[in-house]
């Protein structure tokens, strides 16, 4: 089993998600058609840096009233940030909304952003709405299906289990990152990989990219760059 600091994640935040996946492609052609979300998202905050941690999943749905006591809500809910806080740190929470219509009612806004940011999550990726957008827990990422006014009936189904957001899919623990543009798992052994396979990719588009953004750039330029950039180990 792959052995990771907290420092090998932090080294990943300096790259937005897109680069990530960039890498990962190089490290495996497998992860050029699976491990990341495909649909258009909404972020809360497009200005924070990437977020990478470790998934806390849970599934929730909103349209129904919950079929337990208030006891037994309080206690399912008490379970899912016990999940949320355990080690290792820090988390992003990943859920995945099962109502047929996502987001009808939002589980994310000024409470549950201010709770998680004290259990040491980082952010959120869920194909569910979110709510109270000048609230929120500074700081906190969110990346979500939509904005909505009202959290009708959101409630946890099931906690610590595997999800499945726009096409991502995620077991507990697994290693998110995630940005503006969306949310991509990083499996445990290409963790300590990634940063020298992204230093080789950024060499090779800065031979491409300096031809580009140069005067007189045209047709053969931009062949030769092509070529040059390819030789580039």
């Amino acid at each position: 089993m792959t052995r990771l600091t907290r420092a090998d994640l932090e080294a990943l935040a300096q790259w937005d998600t897109p680069t990530i996946c960039n890498g990962l492609e190089l490290l495996d052609a497998k992860y050029r058609t699976t491990g990341f979300t495909t649909q258009n998202m909404v972020c809360l905050d497009p200005t924070l840096k990437p977020i990478v941690g470790y998934a806390r999943t849970a599934t929730i749905q909103a349209t129904v009233p919950p079929s337990g006591d208030a006891a037994a809500v309080r206690e399912m809910r008490a379970h899912y940030y016990e999940h949320v806080a355990e080690q290792p740190l820090p988390s992003i929470a990943v859920l995945q909304d099962l109502d047929p219509d996502p987001g009808f009612g939002a589980f994310w806004g000024e409470v549950n952003t201010a709770i998680h940011k004290g259990l040491g999550c980082l952010g959120a990726v869920t194909n569910g709405s979110f709510r109270d957008l000048d609230a929120c827990a500074p700081g906190f990422q969110l990346l979500g299906g939509k904005v909505g006014p009202s959290h009708a009936w959101v409630q946890l189904v099931d906690i610590a289990c595997a999800v499945n957001v726009f096409g991502m899919a995620v077991r507990p623990n697994d290693i998110v990152h995630a940005d503006r543009h969306g949310a991509v798992v990083v499996p445990a052994d290409c963790v300590k990989r990634l940063p020298a396979v992204i230093d080789l990719l950024t060499r090779r588009e800065a031979v491409i990219l300096g031809a580009a953004r140069a005067p007189g750039f045209n047709i053969d330029i931009l062949k030769k760059a092509m070529a040059d950039s390819a030789e580039i180990h």
